[in-house]
C-alpha cells in the first residue's frame, strides 16, 4: 500500500494548467491554507498573484502534493519527473484514459508513476477542510472543520453534489478516484480513516476493486468506532452471465453486493439524502445504534405517520414499560394514551421541566428516541416557541447517556444552523422522516465478523452444464439426499430399469437448463410404460417422487468474479422468479449464519409454522448449503451448483433437481 500522507496532507502544493491552477490557487487562498501553493508554468511570470516557476525542477522543494491540470500526454511527463524529484503524490485531472479505449496510455501513466501514489486519472481532486488544504478546481460548499467525516466518490458529480448539502453534517475531506489507475477504493479509504480527525466514511461505489481489501478496510473501520455508509449503484444491472439458471437472475446485479456490504458491516443507503443522514448518526454517535426504538410527537397523526413510514423499513416501536408508563401517566395525565409511538399532546408544550422529565422518561427505556420537531420557518415566523421542546431533547440525551434524535418530517423545515447547534451540543438532527428513518435503519447495521474474508474471485471461464442425473451424481457424493433414480437412452429402456423404483414416479427429458419450460418433466406416474419421446432430450431420467414435503426451496451457488462465491436460498419451484423471495449470502459462512439469512425471508414465517402450519425442516437445507458451500471452496473446477427445488419435511430434506456446470 502507497503512503497518501503528504498527498492528503500536504505541507506544500504545486499546481500546473493555467485555468485549473488558477481555481485551485484560489480555493486554497479561501480556505486558508498556510503552506506554499507553487503554480508551475512555462512562460507566465505569475498565476493568480503567486510567483510561476518555469519548471517543476525550479521548485524550492519536491511538493507535497500536485494538481496536475494539463492535457493526458503531458500528464505522464510531469508524472514521471515529479516522482523522479520525490513529490509526495499528485491528482491526475485530465481525462482520455482507460474510459476512452486508450488503456495503453494509462498504462503508461502507472509506470511513469512507480511508488508515487496518484488519484485518477480523469479524477476531480481531493479537499482537506481539516487542514485548508485544496487540490480541487471548482467551487465547494464546505469550510473548515476540526473533526468531521470523509467522503469519497468514483464519480465527481456525486460527491461534488453530496459537498453541497446544507443539514449540518461537518465534512472532513471529499476525494474523488476517478480510474483508480494507481490508488484503489480501499487504500484511499483507509488512508482517510487513519487520520484520527475523520469521525465516519461515506462512499458511492460504482464497482469494487478488491473484495479482500474492502473487508479489511470495513473491519478497521469498525474497530476504529467508525461508521462506514455506501451508495452501491448498478444494482438494476442484468447479470454479467447468461441466465442459464434462475440463480443467475434472481442473485445478479445488487443482490451480491449488497450481501458482502452486509457481512462486513457496511452500511448501505440508496439516496444522496440517506447517506447524509446516516452519516450524522455515526459521526455524533459512532456504529453503536440500538434496534428499540421510541418515537415522540405532541400529534397523532404525526405518531401515525411514524408507525406507517417504519413498517417497510422493518422498523418497530415496542410496547412501554409498565414502569415508565406510569410515570408518564403522572405527567400527562388521564387524556393521554401512553403508546410508542407517543403523542403526548401539547398539555406541557412550552413547560421546560415538565417536557424535559416526559422525553427523558421515555427514552430511558429505550435505545434511542426520535423526536418529530418542525420548528417555523425563521424568515416569516417566530420560531422560539420551539425552544424548550429542542432543549428537552438535549436534556433527555444527556440525562439518559441513550440516542436522541431530533427529526423534522420535512428536510426544509429545520434550518441548517439549529442542527449545527444541536451538534456541537453532541445531538444529531435528521431531515426528512422517511429519510431518517431509512437511515436509522442503516446505522443499525451489524458489525462484520472479525477477519471475514471473501473467497478468491477467479476470471470468467468456460464451464459446460452437466447433465442432471451426472449432477445428482455429484449432490450424492458431497452427502446431499437425492431420489432413488435410474437413467436410459430411450424410454423403452429406462421402462425396464425402473422396475425396482417405488411409484409414484417423475419422468424427465435430459439436457435441458430448464425442464418444465421445455414440456421434459412428467410427474405422479405409476409406470413408465407407453409414454411418448420428448423431442430434443438427450436421454431420460427416472426417479422415485420425494411425498410429505412441507415446503420448496431454491438453492444456488455461483461463482462471482468480484465477490468470489455466492449463495442464493429463497422460495423454490417453478414459481421462484414470479415470488423473487431470496436471500443472498458471500461465502464462506457457517450453517448459522446461512439460517439466520433464511430468517430474512419475507414468506420465511410459512416455513415456521405460520398459523399452525407444519414446520419445514430448515436446518436440513442449511447443512445442505453447507456442505456444497465447503465443496465449492474446497474445489474451483466447480462454476455453479443450483437446486429447484430442494422439497423440505418436517424432518429432513431431499434434492429434486440439479443443474451444476463444471469446468
Amino acid at each position: 500500500m502507497k503512503d497518501l500522507n503528504r498527498l492528503l496532507r500536504p505541507k506544500s502544493i504545486a499546481v500546473l494548467g493555467a485555468g485549473w491552477a488558477l481555481n485551485v490557487i484560489e480555493q486554497c487562498r479561501k480556505m486558508g491554507f498556510e503552506g506554499p501553493v507553487w503554480p508551475v508554468h512555462p512562460t507566465k511570470a505569475e498565476v493568480g498573484g503567486l510567483k510561476a516557476y518555469a519548471r517543476l525542477a525550479d521548485l524550492p522543494s519536491a511538493p507535497d502534493a500536485t494538481f496536475v491540470g494539463v492535457n493526458r500526454h503531458a500528464t505522464v511527463d510531469v508524472i514521471g519527473e515529479l516522482a523522479a524529484m520525490g513529490a509526495g503524490g499528485a491528482i491526475c485531472f485530465a481525462s482520455g484514459w482507460t474510459e476512452a479505449g486508450e488503456p495503453e496510455l494509462q498504462q503508461r501513466l502507472i509506470e511513469a508513476a512507480g511508488q508515487m501514489p496518484i488519484l485518477g486519472p480523469n479524477c476531480y481532486g481531493v479537499i482537506n477542510y481539516l487542514d485548508g488544504a485544496l487540490l480541487w478546481p471548482d467551487q465547494h460548499g464546505g469550510i473548515r472543520v476540526d473533526t468531521g467525516v470523509a467522503l469519497v466518490s468514483q464519480s465527481s458529480n456525486i460527491v461534488i453534489n453530496l459537498g453541497m448539502q446544507k443539514r449540518g453534517l461537518p465534512v472532513a475531506y471529499v476525494a474523488c478516484l476517478g480510474n483508480a489507475a494507481v490508488v484503489g477504493l480501499a487504500d484511499l479509504a483507509g488512508a482517510l480513516l487513519d487520520d484520527p480527525r475523520v469521525t465516519a466514511l461515506g462512499m458511492y461505489i460504482e464497482g469494487i476493486d478488491d473484495a479482500p481489501a474492502f473487508a479489511a478496510l470495513a473491519q478497521k473501520a469498525r474497530a476504529a468506532g467508525k461508521g462506514v455508509v455506501c451508495i452501491k449503484s448498478g444494482k438494476t444491472e442484468l447479470s454479467r452471465t447468461a441466465a442459464a439458471s434462475h440463480t443467475a437472475s434472481l442473485a445478479g446485479g445488487g443482490a451480491a453486493s449488497s450481501a458482502f456490504l452486509r457481512q462486513i458491516g457496511v452500511a448501505e443507503v440508496n439516496t444522496p439524502s440517506e447517506l447524509i443522514e446516516t452519516l450524522k448518526i455515526f459521526h455524533t454517535h459512532g456504529p453503536q445504534i440500538g434496534t428499540r426504538l421510541c418515537s415522540l410527537s405532541c400529534s397523532g397523526g404525526e405518531a401515525g405517520l411514524v408507525a406507517d413510514l417504519a413498517a417497510p423499513f422493518g422498523i418497530d416501536f415496542p410496547p412501554v414499560p409498565e414502569a415508565t408508563r406510569a410515570r408518564l401517566g403522572e405527567i400527562l395525565g388521564p387524556i393521554v394514551t401512553i403508546a410508542n409511538p407517543l403523542d403526548y399532546h401539547t398539555f406541557i408544550w412550552g413547560d421546560g421541566p415538565r417536557t424535559t422529565d416526559v422525553f427523558t422518561s421515555m427514552l430511558q427505556a429505550y435505545d434511542a428516541g426520535i423526536y418529530i420537531i418542525d420548528p417555523p420557518r425563521g424568515d416569516r415566523c417566530d420560531p422560539s416557541g420551539y425552544q424548550p421542546a429542542l432543549d428537552a431533547i438535549v436534556a433527555a440525551q444527556r440525562a439518559t447517556g441513550k440516542i436522541a434524535l431530533p427529526v423534522a418530517s420535512m428536510a426544509e423545515n429545520f434550518d441548517e444552523s439549529y442542527a449545527i447547534r444541536l451538534m456541537d451540543e453532541g445531538v444529531c438532527t435528521l431531515m426528512g422522516l422517511e429519510t431518517a428513518l431509512a437511515a436509522v435503519k442503516a446505522a443499525q447495521v451489524a458489525p462484520g465478523v472479525p477477519g471475514w474474508r471473501p473467497a478468491a474471485a477467479l476470471p470468467p471461464r468456460e464451464a459446460p452444464m452437466l447433465s442432471e442425473a451426472e449432477g445428482k451424481q455429484i449432490l450424492a457424493a458431497l452427502g446431499v439426499p437425492v431420489p432413488r433414480s435410474v437413467i436410459a437412452a430411450s424410454l423403452t429402456e429406462l421402462a425396464e430399469k425402473s422396475a425396482g423404483l417405488t411409484a409414484p414416479l417423475a419422468l424427465k427429458g435430459l439436457g435441458f437448463a430448464h425442464k418444465t419450460e421445455a414440456g421434459a418433466v412428467r410427474l405422479g406416474l405409476a409406470h413408465l410404460g407407453g409414454q411418448a419421446e420428448m423431442p430434443g432430450a438427450s436421454g431420460y431420467l427416472a426417479e422415485e417422487m420425494v411425498t410429505g414435503a412441507v415446503a420448496e426451496i431454491l438453492l444456488g451457488l455461483r461463482r462471482d468474479p468480484v465477490y468470489g462465491l455466492s449463495l442464493t436460498l429463497g422460495m423454490g419451484g417453478v414459481t421462484a422468479e414470479v415470488l423473487a423471495d431470496t436471500v443472498t449470502v458471500i461465502l464462506p459462512a457457517t450453517q448459522d449464519e446461512i439460517l439466520a439469512a433464511l430468517r430474512r425471508l419475507r414468506l420465511w414465517p410459512l416455513l415456521d409454522g405460520y398459523r399452525g402450519r407444519t414446520k419445514a425442516d430448515m436446518g436440513a437445507v442449511a447443512q445442505i448449503a453447507g456442505r456444497l458451500g465447503a465443496a465449492m471452496l474446497a474445489d474451483q473446477s466447480l462454476e455453479e451448483i443450483e437446486i429447484n427445488p430442494i422439497l423440505v419435511r418436517p424432518e429432513g430434506a431431499v434434492a429434486v433437481d440439479a443443474l451444476i456446470r463444471k469446468v
